[in-house]
């Protein structure tokens, strides 16, 4: 499976020419088998990684040497990837950097996007949550960024046609101010929007309260659309944009309060977005440590058209004592299934897991009941060879990390608030930050990718059943819904009259 966000994800759109980890066009949305209870996470097991680049800034407002949040997308044997360097508390980094590999990740070039921030020629106090798409129609590389000012945040895209020397931003959005943007481009040839990219953020400030806006470039990103609502006005945070091959639109994106999941769709190009529905009511834990992360969505779709969303849950554990990856599809945007429970570990284990992206790496304690000295960080990676159904043994990337090797923000210690996989010549690579311990008042927190490609599941090997939604055990998360629009916590949801 080639995913959209990262996952959440990797981002935009295209039909997959092979269907590699996840091999979800085999899914066809049958029903699970019974739930096997796999053992105990195995003993960690470092995987060769390579670095993709350093944070080599030195201003005063951030915290060095960090590098978070990335963001990733293949075209052929390109790979490029996006991520915030040298992370501020209060929000953002003092740049965003890109690595770029042409021959499938086996070397990598890396540089700084120009422009956009007063650090490297540009105007604004700071940058933040990449996303990257290749419009294939145009033969143009794009990626989104959240350029940081006085009092409001702006989207922009930055435009290459060789993935390597990148343009000065062009700023999309003009709302009074925006978060959290992704962007996606419909690669399908035979589709009737081919060539059209879609850009997705909210607005937290007041009075707009997390209301979502949609735009359109049908000239690979040089000229952009006035911004659209949903025709609910939904409002939430963190939604991933994928392409069906029919041109459909599917926007997963978490409710504003975090307690749903919800989806909507266009099917016009972008002229117009229908009403939200809800995937699914989220019921997650709240992760030790002060780490920072929600139940934010990783989406994508398959050379089918079926999209699939995964999110941290914690449905399947007993008193939601942690959490796992939850998997939802549907093959029209509007009617989902119940969320199946990947299996990495047992349902009584301590494990607990979280940030994840498709297909499927993520983030997790082996023991959920930690604390800020206590808790080690690691990065996970499991498969399937047919659209979820089951699942392979999970093998461990990265890690173990302490948390007093990561970055604070406004709202607990980053890694970021997703992680990201690729496919290139039918082989995945993930990238993800790895922390080691400081040197003094220095960070050594980078981005880096599994050296060599992962290995698919087949359907040879032991495979372990998906979780089945009867098997669900809490039906509340373990806390209260969010008190912030935004994840900086810097526009606070008004409570509800009584």
């Amino acid at each position: 499976m080639t995913p959209d966000r990262s996952i959440a994800s990797t981002r935009p759109c295209f039909t997959l020419a092979a269907l590699a980890l996840l091999c979800i066009a085999a899914c066809g949305g049958g029903s699970q088998s019974t739930p096997s209870q796999p053992s105990p996470s195995p003993p960690p097991q470092q995987f060769a990684l390579t670095r993709l680049s350093t944070d080599t800034f030195t201003n005063s407002d951030s915290q060095h040497a960090t590098e978070v949040e990335p963001g990733i997308f293949a075209a052929g044997s390109t790979i490029v990837t996006a991520f915030q360097v040298g992370r501020r508390f209060n929000g953002g980094a003092s740049d965003i950097g890109f690595a770029t590999s042409t021959n499938g990740g086996s070397n990598w070039t890396n540089g700084l996007l120009p422009g956009l921030t007063v650090n490297l020629g540009g105007t604004y106090f700071a940058a933040s949550d990449p996303s990257v798409a290749f419009d294939k129609a145009h033969g143009a590389w794009i990626i989104a960024s959240l350029l940081i000012a006085s009092g409001t945040d702006l989207v922009a895209v930055s435009r290459s046609a060789d993935a390597m020397s990148w343009g000065n931003p062009i700023v999309v959005s003009t709302t009074n101010d925006a978060d959290k943007q992704w962007i996606t481009c419909d690669n399908t040839a035979n589709s009737p929007f081919y060539g059209h990219s879609y850009l997705e953020w909210d607005d937290p400030s007041m009075p707009a309260n997390g209301l979502i806006w949609m735009s359109t470039s049908t000239d690979g990103g040089v000229t952009w659309s006035a911004a659209v609502n949903t025709a609910s006005l939904t409002s939430g945070l963190g939604g991933q944009p994928v392409c069906q091959p029919n041109g459909t639109v599917v926007v997963p994106i978490m409710s504003a309060d975090g307690t749903a999941m919800f989806a909507f769709t266009s099917a016009d190009g972008g002229v117009t977005w229908n009403a939200q529905v809800t995937v699914a009511n989220i019921t997650d834990h709240v992760v030790a440590g002060n780490m920072r992360t929600i139940a934010l969505p990783s989406a994508t779709v398959d050379a089918s058209g079926r999209v699939y969303v995964v999110w941290q849950d914690c449905r399947f554990r007993a008193g939601c004592s942690s959490n796992d990856i939850v998997l939802s599809t549907s093959s029209d945007g509007s009617n989902w299934t119940a969320p199946i429970g990947i299996p990495i570990d047992a349902v009584t284990s301590t494990v607990d897991h979280f940030i994840p992206a498709l297909a499927l790496t993520y983030y997790f304690y082996p023991v959920a009941n930690c604390t800020t000295t206590t808790c080690q960080l690691e990065v996970g990676f499991i498969s399937s060879p047919d659209g979820g159904n089951t699942w392979s043994a999970p093998t461990t990337m990265a890690g173990p990390m302490s948390l007093a090797w990561l970055p604070n923000t406004s709202s607990g210690v980053m890694v970021g608030d997703y992680v990201a996989t690729a496919f290139s010549s039918g082989h995945a690579y993930t990238v993800f930050a790895v922390a080691h311990a400081n040197s003094g008042a220095t960070f050594d927190e980078a981005i880096y990718a599994n050296t060599n490609a992962l290995l698919a599941a087949d359907r040879q090997s032991q495979q372990r059943s998906a979780m089945r939604p009867e098997s669900a055990v809490t039906h509340t998360s373990d806390h209260g819904p969010r008190k912030y629009y935004d994840l900086d916590n810097e526009h606070p949801i008004q409570p509800r009259k009584q």
